[in-house]
Order: C-alpha cells, then sequence, then structure tokens
C-alpha cells in the first residue's frame, strides 16, 4: 500500500456509511488521517472521577461517576413519568433526567452505587446543573456483555475523552478510533531526521498510538509533545517558504522626497507624534525603500493613531511618484476614512484643484453605491495619476478600476477582508505593491507568528495624549433588573450633560425572514428562556423612545438601511444632533464622535471579547470620560458572564486577547484570516505554546533558507502538500 493513501483512504470505507456520514457532518473528519487527528481531549483515569464541580455550562461533555440515588416522580396529573438520577463525585454533584419510554431502561440499570460513562450537553435547571437525557455506559460489571466488553476496555487503563457530539458519544469515537489505529503505521513523518533525534521526539506512527491510546501519563506527554512540535513546525515551514518567495519578489523601492508632500504634512500637524508613531513609521519607511514588497501588520489598540501612520506612508508613497489605496470592510467605514484624511490633510488634498496646495494630491473615494458620475471621474483621476490617495470598500478592487502606478495598498481590519480580494488589488500594480495590514484587535505574539507569521509585526501601545479612560461594568439583566433601570438613567445623565450615547444590539430585527426565525424562537424562548431569540435594534429603539429614554432624539443605524441613510444619520450624530444611535456592530470600526461617552451593549455576551472591546473602543474619545455597559442575562457561574467580567475589569487589548484565546482556544478570535490554519491545529494551543512556536519557526527558517525548495526532505514535501490543500495554500499564498 502506497504510505500516503491509508490516510487519504475515506472513513466509510472502514467504519460503514452511518457513523462516517455523522463524523462528516457534524466532526469534519473524512479520512483515515482526519480521525487518527482527532486526539482525546482529555483522559480520564479509571475509579478517579471528573471534577463534576467544573462542568462549563451549554458544552457537550463526557464525564465517569457513580450513582448517588435515582426516583421517578410523576407529574401531569400521573401521566408523565420523569427519572431523575444523582450523580457524585466528591467534588460535586449532577442531576441526570430522563423523560416518557427513556426512562425504563436507565430506571433498571442506574442503581446507587454503580459507575458508569455519561454524555450530554450540562444545562441549568431550577439553579442545578444537569443533563437531559444523557448516553452513557455502564463500567462496572455485571452481566450484561457490553458492561463485560467496557470493562475489560476500560480497566486499569487511561480513558480517551474524545471531542463528541450530540450524535456521537466519546466512546463510540474510541471504537471508530481502534478500527483505523493499525494505519498508524503508515504515517509520513515531516521532521528531517536529525531535528527528530537532536530533539529526542518519539517517531510519528509511535506518538499517534500513546495520544489514542496511552498506557501511562507519560506516554501522553511524549505524544503531545511531538505532535505539537509537528503542528507547528510544518505551518511555519510554509510560512518561512512564503516570506522567502516574498524576499524574491520585485518591487519598486519608494523613498520619501526632502520638500514633499509629507513634510508639507508633518510642517502642519498641530501636535508631535508620540515615540510609538515615530518608531513605526520609521519600520515602514525602512520596507518602503527596499526593492521587495513590505508585508506588514499594524497592530494598535483603538485610538492609538494608526491612521495617522498609515496615511503618512501614503504620502511618502505619493511623494516617490506612487499611488497608495486603502481599503475598508464596509462602506460607512469608507466614508469615514475619507472624510478624516481630507480633513487632517486640508488643503493639500485638493492637488490640482482652486486653491490646492503645489504639493497637493487628490484623494478620492471609490464606493459600490457612488453615483454614475463621480464614479466615472474617481476612476479617471486613478488612471491617470491625478489621485495619489484612493480611500474605498472591495469595489476597489473590480476589473474596471485601473491604476496609474499603485504602490502601497493599506488594508484596514484584515480580519474582515478576504484573502482573494488582497490578491486582486496586489495584481493591479505593474509590480507587486508594498502592503500595510491594519487591525485594532490586538493578537497576541505567538498567535501574530501563527496567523500572520508571513507578516512582520509593528504595535504601537501608547495612547495619544487626551485621550480619556473608560470605565466599564456588567448589567446583570436577569439577576438585577433594577441595575439596567439604573443603566437607563446613566445615559439620560450623560445626554444631560451635553453628551451623546450608542446602544448596541446584537440583531436588526423587523426583517420578514429574521420575524419567522424571532417568532419560532420567541416560542422555544417561552419554553426555555435561555433560547429566546438577540434583542433587535428596532425593538429596543422603539421601546426606549416610549419608556426609559422618551423624549431623546433616539435614531437607528444598521446593514439594511440606504448607505445614503446611514450615512446621513452618521452625520447628524457626528453633529451632536442626534442624542442616541441605537446600531448594530456596524459602528465596531472607525467610527468617531468624540462626544459620544457611554454605549449600553446589550446581550452583551452574544458578542466575542475582542468584539466587546472594539465597540468600547468608540466611546471615551474626547476629554470626557467614557462608560460602557455590558448588559447580560447570562448566568452568573456562565463562562459568558466570566468573559464580560474581563472585559469590564481590564483595558488592555492585548491581556484580553489572551483571555479570550484562552477560553475558546484558537477560536475565531481573528474570523476568516484563520481558516486555512485553524484546521490544522489540534494538538497546539498557540497561547500556550510559545516556546514550541517559537522554536519552530527558528528551525524552519533555517531549513528553508538551506534547501527553499525542500528537495533533500522529500517526507516534509509531502505533508505540507496535505496541510495545504488548495484552500489553504491559497490562504497563505494571498495572506
Amino acid at each position: 500500500m502506497d504510505r500516503v493513501s491509508s490516510f487519504d483512504e475515506p472513513l466509510k470505507k472502514l467504519l460503514g456509511g452511518a457513523t462516517a456520514k455523522v463524523m462528516a457532518e457534524h466532526l469534519d473528519l473524512h479520512t483515515v488521517g482526519d480521525l487518527l487527528h482527532h486526539y482525546p481531549r482529555r483522559y480520564e483515569e479509571r475509579g478517579r472521577l471528573t471534577a463534576l464541580a467544573d462542568l462549563p455550562l451549554d458544552e457537550h461533555v463526557t464525564v465517569v461517576a457513580q450513582v448517588a440515588d435515582a426516583r421517578i416522580l410523576m407529574f401531569n396529573n400521573g401521566r408523565g413519568k420523569r427519572l431523575e438520577v444523582t450523580l457524585t463525585d466528591g467534588s460535586g454533584r449532577l442531576q441526570l433526567v430522563f423523560f416518557g419510554h427513556g426512562v425504563h431502561k436507565p430506571h433498571k440499570e442506574l442503581l446507587p452505587g454503580r459507575q458508569a460513562m455519561f454524555a450530554g450537553k450540562v444545562s441549568v435547571f431550577n439553579r442545578k446543573m444537569q443533563l437531559a437525557h444523557p448516553t452513557y455506559q455502564l463500567l462496572d460489571a455485571s452481566d450484561a456483555d457490553e458492561a463485560t466488553e467496557a470493562v475489560d476496555a476500560f480497566a486499569g487503563r487511561l480513558l480517551p475523552i474524545y471531542p463528541a457530539c450530540k450524535q456521537l458519544d466519546s466512546w463510540r469515537i474510541a471504537k471508530a478510533v481502534d478500527a483505523v489505529l493499525p494505519s498508524a503505521r503508515d504515517a509520513v513523518d515531516p521532521l528531517p531526521a536529525s531535528l527528530r533525534e537532536g530533539r529526542g521526539f518519539t517517531s510519528l506512527p509511535e506518538a499517534l498510538l500513546k495520544a489514542h491510546r496511552p498506557q501511562t501519563k507519560a506516554d501522553i506527554e511524549d505524544a503531545r509533545a511531538r505532535l505539537k512540535w509537528d503542528e507547528a513546525f510544518v505551518l511555519q515551514v510554509a510560512l518561512a517558504r512564503r516570506r522567502y518567495a516574498d524576499t524574491q519578489l520585485p518591487a519598486a523601492a519608494r523613498r520619501p522626497v526632502a520638500d514633499g508632500l509629507l513634510d508639507a504634512f508633518d510642517a502642519k500637524l498641530p501636535f508631535t507624534l508620540t515615540e510609538g508613531q515615530q518608531k513605526v513609521s520609521k519600520e515602514i519607511f525602512d520596507d518602503l525603500a527596499t526593492e521587495h514588497p513590505m508585508h506588514r501588520l499594524l497592530q494598535g489598540e483603538v485610538g492609538s493613531g494608526k491612521t495617522m501612520v498609515a496615511l503618512r506612508a501614503m504620502l511618502a508613497v505619493v511623494d516617490a511618484g506612487g499611488q497608495a489605496a486603502m481599503l475598508a470592510p464596509t462602506e460607512v467605514l469608507a466614508q469615514q476614512h475619507h472624510r478624516s484624511i481630507t480633513e487632517m490633510m486640508g488643503e493639500l488634498a485638493e492637488g490640482g484643484m482652486l486653491g490646492g496646495s503645489d504639493h497637493g494630491t487628490k484623494v478620492v473615494l471609490l464606493t459600490g453605491s457612488m453615483g454614475t458620475a463621480a464614479r466615472r471621474q474617481a476612476l479617471l483621476d486613478l488612471v491617470t495619476g491625478e489621485a495619489g490617495i484612493v480611500i474605498g470598500t472591495h469595489a476597489l478592487i473590480e476589473d474596471k478600476v485601473q491604476f496609474h502606478d499603485l504602490g502601497l495598498v493599506v488594508v484596514d481590519e484584515q480580519h474582515r477582508f478576504g484573502v482573494e480580494q488582497r490578491d486582486a488589488l496586489r495584481s493591479k500594480g505593474k509590480q507587486p505593491p508594498h502592503l500595510l495590514v491594519m487591525t485594532a484587535t490586538p493578537i497576541p505574539r505567538t498567535v501574530a507568528m501563527t496567523v500572520f507569521g508571513d507578516l512582520e509585526t509593528s504595535v504601537l501601545d501608547q495612547l495619544p495624549a487626551g485621550r480619556s479612560p473608560i470605565a466599564s461594568h456588567v448589567v446583570p439583566a436577569k439577576d438585577k433588573p433594577h441595575f439596567l433601570a439604573r443603566a437607563w438613567e446613566r445615559v439620560r445623565e450623560e445626554v444631560e450633560n451635553g453628551h451623546q450615547a450608542y446602544v448596541v444590539c446584537p440583531r436588526i430585527g423587523d426583517d420578514a425572514e429574521e420575524e419567522k426565525k424571532g417568532r419560532a424562537k420567541k416560542k422555544a424562548a417561552e419554553e426555555d428562556p435561555d433560547k429566546r431569540p438577540p434583542l433587535a435594534v428596532l425593538e429596543i429603539a422603539d421601546e426606549l423612545r416610549e419608556g426609559a429614554l422618551a423624549g431623546l432624539g433616539v435614531e437607528v443605524l444598521h446593514g439594511r438601511m440606504h448607505p445614503d441613510e446611514k450615512d446621513d444619520v452618521m452625520r447628524r450624530f457626528a453633529a451632536g444632533d442626534v442624542h442616541v444611535l441605537v446600531a448594530t456592530t456596524v459602528i465596531e470600526v472607525g467610527v468617531n464622535v468624540p462626544n459620544a461617552t457611554a454605549m449600553v451593549i446589550m446581550d452583551a455576551d452574544r458578542f466575542g471579547v475582542s468584539q466587546l472591546h472594539q465597540l468600547r473602543g468608540r466611546v471615551g474619545r474626547g476629554s470626557a470620560p467614557g462608560l460602557c455597559l455590558l448588559v447580560s442575562e447570562a448566568h452568573e457561574a456562565s463562562p459568558a458572564r466570566a468573559r464580560l467580567s474581563a472585559v469590564a475589569a481590564t483595558l488592555d487589548g492585548f491581556e484580553l486577547s489572551r483571555i479570550d484565546l484562552e477560553q475558546r482556544r484558537e477560536g475565531d478570535v481573528l474570523g476568516q484570516a484563520q481558516s486555512g490554519v485553524r484546521s490544522s491545529l489540534r494538538m497546539l494551543t498557540v497561547i500556550d505554546d510559545e516556546e514550541v512556536i517559537a522554536a519552530a519557526r527558528e528551525e524552519a527558517v533555517a531549513i528553508v533558507a538551506a534547501d527553499p525548495e525542500l528537495e533533500h526532505l522529500p517526507e516534509l514535501r509531502t505533508v505540507l502538500a496535505a496541510l495545504l490543500d488548495k484552500d489553504r495554500e491559497e490562504y497563505l499564498d494571498k495572506g
């Protein structure tokens, strides 16, 4: 058998159609290789019970525990029956419930004193943790063949607990793994022999065996060390090859000229740049002066002055005879950038116009909803080179848009911007343009090394003078409704003091399709309050106008509005004519209204940590202090509440992004940017394994420098090809 092909065998050949279908649909496992890389999440020792006290809400869990008692209760005048079983493990108790016909079998089997594995989703009922209708497997000897078999399989051994789903519990996955485990012998080892021996790693087939069927804890450690290293190393080799290929590309060096546009701009700045801005600008100018394309990631907290740094880079490129394009993820944002950049530049943004400066250049806006005439003029200014700077949405990337000489592309909020789009823009230059990616989502160093490993990183970590602190508080709307009433009073007080406020909701509402879903969810919510639909902008705005904020100017802003309407609302809000803006996350990025001092985020637990941090960055942009209230109905003990408390406790974005990652593993902190990477990281946790990633990066750089095509390492080439299937290869290619 060919060495790779056994890993490529479809699972349905070995496991049968039904199991393979569930694995493909719910766990994204399709081949033998996929299943062998689906590692246990943890291991239970037989006889040592999981801490029931630490169960996470709303997650699918597997526990090993002992039955303390079981009783049948009648309800509905004796028409319905319910079995309640209490489990114990010394750390806590957990309730199981079974209804209707599902009561008989567990009632016979789950007798006090018996031990079993249980799997199900953790919920809360009457303030108690419970599993409803869990699947289970008995672990103590009884007549049942299955139980005896279970005991033989698990006696005295470490029990692997796999990431499971409702349709397939951990022990069924373990059985499936048993069926494919012999194929582990055919694993292609990507590590060069010298590296493997030098670091004392176990072989790959052995590591797979030890990961799935460890005899001792030392086996688990061996397997983890080896498998983590492989993931980090293969990925870093892919990134190192990307960086190497980039250094081979030609680009026009763009050096600022003395007494040009940049000098004229700096001369009229009313403030001095922070040290950080100066340092980062120097890094960027050094990159722009080289003959191969810059690929730099500029990280900076909301309000740290990234736009200023990017604008100075764009002006330097215009000085050097090129053009610069800035890409924003939404029209609202593109218009906002265009407005703030032309304001910052003043007459320098009116090159070639009456009253414009001699040094000036034209700054044009290009979005999808522009009128035909304005659009035609903008396209003309770009192709003739009249416009040195263009700001737009992905409309910039359409085939019709031609540049005179594109020298620099600035992408705002990278993780909302598809890889294909950046690539298309890149191909607009005579040679590849320089690339500067800006993000306000703080990214811990290891994540930057992993996900943006082909970009050099610059960090702006000082806030410009004059920015105010933001106080954040969690408002538990369910437990303490009077806190919510007080929140609206606070908003009214801010408005009475001459300021303005945002109210953010997860949903728009009032759309036929959305309404239908909303009604279904409402019905579900009546049966289970945890299932209500997220709060909607249109409903909350109406409630506030009639209730808590009656008499104030309350307006809405969301994605379904016509661009002109959006722009009009934003303009009136910026001018102070609107007191309270009820919006979706369209305001998350880049909306700048220094007079807005308060923000209330409804259903805050429905947003991610970095999103909350971004949203909060919209207040406290002027001299008055900011206030951010995180409203939530989440249960006090839930992970969602813990996340909100973390956001309220610190304004340090890097600290928060660490918390975010630790809570959600790699999660989607970086949205699409991770699409290629995430599916290949199973064992490696980007936050905890900083040393592994840094060491793997070093080895990868050395190997690629010595042998860019990996001619002497055919196994590594094979594994890379498998990891970088079409999508991922493209993802890294275009990053």
